[in-house]
């Protein structure tokens, strides 16, 4: 394993996971032991989330609008009706969860007139929809910047990480779910109990956790802690991990205050002169960017993929969520192409896929880091 060593991304993780006078940069990691890689299956097209079945078989969901069930290595497709799926660009089939009681699966895909949640109950290898869990997240007909990936909270509520649809306005638009990380009841759909803004009269800002967001891959919960990080796509530079806190801004408006048309993407990631009370991420990529992706705890560690730089990053973090050092395993650096899912498994294992758009693979990683 190799550290982080760049000279840029050093000085922006001295910035962003030292944020006070006279922080230091995170050292580097110690080189693993006995990691292994297996190729579970392969011959996916763009594999984009994951999730665990009870019997040992995994789901996997594909851009393109598939669903495939492996187990024992053999792929087989799940029947399953998308209504209206509209795969262009990064939008498409995305993220998925399995629900506690290992029947249902919600996941979330464009279409033509949003980007939604659907919630689907399996049997064999058949998905009939039970729900609509949540529609009107908004969608660009391109595809860009769609998130969109839940994951359900210790404490059975569903995070939602949501993406800006590359339209100015919505980030700062608490109305807007796009931008966001979204916290709604698993089974209505709703804001859920305690959210920050669950006062208010909108019904989508009820829904919102955070906002001021870009293009948000994934949420995490780190074991025992309480604590919950994002990943997030910067534009030419500054990719993010976020550790979250309920109401906060991570102030990201390339609208600037809505006095500019248009993108501008030139705006910083998390603009403190703008908003002096937005949350500073734990780490950015500086530039290059990495495009990072989902993230998931493994072994004690954040573990990070990453599409444009083709490797995983291991976040080792204090108790408090600051980021002490970065590494990078051999074994996935440059290896498998751009990596995209990340899940824990029930084995303690550590599940990716690759995203490189034809015989994508599934990973598993077992051993120490």
């Amino acid at each position: 394993m190799r550290a982080l060593v760049a000279a840029v991304s050093v000085l922006a993780l001295a910035a962003c996971s030292s944020p006070e006078p006279g922080g230091t940069a995170p050292s580097k990691a110690p080189a693993p032991q006995g990691l292994k890689v297996e190729e579970v299956a392969g011959g996916f097209q763009h594999g984009w989330d994951l999730g665990f079945l009870p019997d040992g078989a995994v789901l996997v969901t594909e851009r393109p609008g598939t669903l495939k069930l492996v187990k024992n290595g053999q792929v087989t497709p799940v029947d399953i009706d998308l209504a209206d799926i509209q795969a262009r660009g990064e939008g498409g089939l995305m993220g998925l969860v399995v629900h506690p009681d290992n029947e249902r699966f919600t996941v979330c895909f464009n279409t033509t007139e949003d980007v939604r949640l659907v919630t689907y109950r399996l049997d064999g290898t058949r998905a009939t929809k039970v729900k609509d869990l949540l529609t009107g997240m908004p969608s660009n007909t391109s595809g860009r910047h769609s998130g969109c990936r839940p994951t359900l909270a210790p404490d059975g509520s569903m995070y939602v990480a949501t993406g800006d649809i590359a339209q100015a306005r919505n980030p700062q638009d608490r109305t807007s779910l796009g931008g966001k990380v979204l916290r709604i009841d698993a089974e209505t759909g709703e804001g859920a109990a305690g959210n920050p803004f669950i006062g208010s009269s909108n019904a989508n800002e009820r829904r919102v956790y955070t906002y001021g967001h870009r293009n948000v891959q994934g949420v995490v919960f780190r074991p025992d802690s309480g604590q919950a990080f994002s990943s997030e796509h910067g534009p030419s530079t500054d990719d993010e991990v976020n550790l979250l806190k309920a109401g906060a801004n991570y102030g990201w408006d390339p609208s600037e205050g809505g006095t500019r048309g248009g993108y501008d993407e030139s705006v910083p990631m998390t603009d403190l002169q703008r908003f002096p009370d937005a949350v500073a991420a734990v780490w950015s990529s500086g530039t290059p960017t990495e495009a990072i992706c989902q993230a998931a705890f493994w072994n004690g560690k954040l573990a990070v993929t990453a599409l444009k730089g083709s490797k995983l990053l291991l976040f080792t973090l204090d108790q408090a969520g600051k980021v002490q050092n970065v590494s990078i395993p051999d074994e996935l650096d440059d290896k498998y192409g751009r990596l995209r899912a990340a899940r824990t498994a029930p084995d303690g294992s550590l599940y990716l896929t690759t995203s490189n758009g034809s015989n994508d693979k599934l990973l598993k990683l077992a051993g120490t880091v």
